[in-house]
Formats: structure tokens, sequence, C-alpha cells
């Protein structure tokens, strides 16, 4: 959004419109224009609420549990190892099932075929390699709950917000899946080195699964063994370079198609920098 639209949205908020009254809700979250305040994102979604808007009273009810939001999005979770080489590791509860049943519904009735880095540009583009489906959150797109949750996953991993890209929901249906790859951006690409020039390397992947009730769909790191399948709201991580910053080609992975049933993920790729 234009600082031209985000005032506008401003000035419907003033007015008492309800969905404006909660997008500012996220403009105080992220501090975009004013100083960051999960407080003050709190009280204008209870605004919202009170003049009759249904998300925003969703939101508060995914986030109720959550306790004190300047807390719990700083608090890094315990981790477990699960590979010292290449760097993967679990969290157990990153999220609560009320803020991953949110998310999925959120991202439901919105999901369109994922995308993967065209090589040649950098851009994105359709690739047979990867037929599962996906919902990004573009910034108008945001909510306080998936603000919460950048904020959250951003301190886990000891980087700024602006490191991380757009948040998405990955969906799985039986037989969907993404085929072997890795998430790091090959300088020897000219896309991709362009990329890298412009945006920074993506040195981190982030994923949390937002469901269970579904047959296989495990992640898959054939290159050193390693297979992978979440309990709601359980987060795996993994470093797409080593302590050097050079790409690790042993993060190799795949989402496994489910058998049965559905599969939703939050994935959140991250860059050695703030993107520009």
């Amino acid at each position: 959004m234009s600082p031209e639209e985000i005032a506008a949205v401003r000035r419907r908020a003033a007015a008492g419109e309800a969905p404006a009254v909660a997008f500012t809700a996220v403009l105080a979250a992220m501090g975009v224009g004013e100083p960051q305040s999960w407080t003050e994102a709190l009280r204008r979604l209870a605004r919202a609420a009170d003049l009759g808007e249904a998300a925003a009273q969703g939101q508060l009810t995914a986030l109720a549990g959550l306790g004190d939001l300047d807390g719990w999005t700083m608090q890094a979770p315990e981790r477990r190892r699960l590979l010292a080489s290449p760097r993967v590791s679990a969290a157990a509860d990153f999220l609560p099932p009320e803020v991953c049943a949110w998310l999925t519904g959120r991202a439901r009735g919105r999901v369109k075929p994922a995308l993967v880095f065209d090589p040649a540009t950098g851009g994105p583009r359709r690739e047979s390699a990867r037929n599962n489906g996906a919902f990004e959150f573009a910034f108008a797109d945001l909510d306080v709950v998936a603000a919460a949750v950048r904020a959250r996953i951003a301190a886990t991993v000891s980087v700024p917000q602006g490191a991380l890209e757009p948040i998405q929901v990955l969906h799985y249906a039986p037989g969907q899946t993404f085929e072997r790859h890795h998430d790091f951006l090959d300088v020897a690409v000219p896309g991709y080195a362009a990329d890298i020039a412009r945006s920074g390397q993506r040195i981190v992947t982030f994923l949390v699964y937002l469901n269970t009730g579904y047959e296989g769909g495990e992640t898959d790191f054939p290159l050193v063994g390693l297979k992978f399948k979440g309990q709601v709201g359980e987060a795996l991580m993994f470093a797409n370079v080593d302590p050097t910053g050079a790409p690790d080609r042993r993060t190799l992975h795949a989402g496994l198609p489910p058998s049965a049933g559905e599969k939703w993920l939050l994935s959140q790729w991250i860059r050695d920098r703030a993107r520009v």
C-alpha cells in the first residue's frame, strides 16, 4: 500500500468505518507511521469489533490465549536440535491451535497455484515440480494475528522483521507436492544473483504446521535422512546456508504429497538483511 492509501485508511477509520479501524490496528502492531504498540493494536481491534467487524472479533478470539503480546512475540521458544549440520531444529507449540485455525481460515478459499523463482528473471513462475497451492499475505491482507506471528518468528531467528518475506499459507491436497529443491538462491544464476543484490540471500526457512489429520505429507531432507511431520502449531526451521554464509546443498528438501486428507502449512522465508 502506498502512503496515500494508508492515509486514506486512517481517514476512514477516523470516520468510524469498522474495516478501516481494524486495519489501523495492523499499522499499530507493525509500527507503520506511528510507534509500534500491541496495546494500541488490541484497543483498535476491540473498537472495530464493537462497530460490528466480524474479522476483528475473530482475531481477538484467536489472540485471547496469548496473554501479553509484547512478551509472547519477543519470547524465543525452546528449540530441539534435529541436526547440527545442516542446522535444523523444531519448536513444539510455537503457535496455539486457535492461531493456526485463524491462519488456515484466512487462506481457505483464497489459495492459488504456488509459484517458484524463475532462474532467468528472478520473478515468479509456475513450475510442474510444484503443484500445491499458496496464499501469500500482501501488506493489505495482513491482520494483527499475522503481524504477531511474524514478530514472533523474527524474534526466534533474531532478525529484524524487515528481513522476512511475505508470509504464506500453503495447502497440499492429496497427491500435491513440492518436489526436491533448495530454498537458497544460487549466485551463479543471473536472475537469482540480481535478487540477492537487491534483497539479500534467503538464509532461513521457517515452517509451522497448521493442522493434522492427513496421511503422508512429510517434509523430507533426502541427503541427510530426515523426514519431519509436525503437530499442530509445531515449527520447523532450517538454515539454508552454512555458518560461513555459503549455500548449504545438504538442505535439499521436498514437501511430500499427502496420500489422504489436506495439509496446511505456514511458510516464512527469511533473508540476511531487510528487503528493499
